[in-house]
Parts: C-alpha cells; structure tokens; sequence
C-alpha cells in the first residue's frame, strides 16, 4: 500500500515531534542544564572540567552526559580512560528554531471561530 502525501507529512510531524519532546526531556533537569552551561562557556571539549564543576558523583554526571548525548545536543569521545564533550551548537540552534514558533502558537490567543467560546476546552481536545 502506498503512503500517501498526508500520511507522509503526519509521520514527518509525529517523528519531529518526538525528537522534540526527546531534547525537551533531556533539558529538564537542573545538572543536565548546568552541563550545557558548562559547555557553551568554551569552544573546547571539557573532559574533567564538568565534574569538578557540579556537585555530584563522576557516576551521576555520566548519566546526564549520556541522556544530552543521545538528544543529539552535545558530542563526546572517548579515548582510553578520558572522555571529552562539546556541545552541539548546530543542533542547539534547530531545536531553538523549532521551539520558538511552537511557543509563539501556544502564547499566542486562538482564532475566532475555534472553539473559543467552548466553556469545556477537553470537548474540542484531542483524543
């Protein structure tokens, strides 16, 4: 059975919004925030630097790297018993561009006409 346009542009949508919603889990979290401040300070891959900048453990900090790795937002290696991150600055740049027109519909007052007047918003929901 062949895909149509429409079913194409939904799972376009549905695949961005996932990775979206993946990079938003991953910027939920207070270390995992001050990792990436950490990151944009310098054009540099820190290796050390992160964990003597936080107040955790070495095992908790390679979690939150692990978590902003597999988000894309930052890059690491690993070379023998060092390892050394950089953050993603293109993708950090994307997900800027893609969070702030989503941000302008949600703020933004709806349309005349769509439901505004619904006392119920969870009638026009969806399911």
């Amino acid at each position: 059975m062949a895909m149509t346009a429409t079913n194409a542009a939904t799972d376009a949508t549905t695949d961005a919004d996932e990775l979206l919603a993946l990079r938003l889990r991953a910027l939920a979290h207070p270390a995992r925030l001050a990792i990436l401040r950490a990151l944009a300070q310098t054009e540099r891959c820190q290796c050390g630097q992160i964990v003597r900048g936080l107040t955790l453990a070495q095992s908790t900090v390679s979690q939150h790297l692990k978590v902003l790795k597999e988000a894309g937002l930052i890059t690491g290696t690993i070379e023998g018993p060092r390892s050394c991150y950089c953050l993603d600055r293109q993708t950090v740049a994307a997900l800027a561009d893609e969070l702030l027109p989503l941000l302008d519909l949600l703020a933004a007052a709806p349309a005349q006409g769509s439901g505004a007047d619904n006392p119920d918003p969870r009638a026009d929901a969806l399911v």
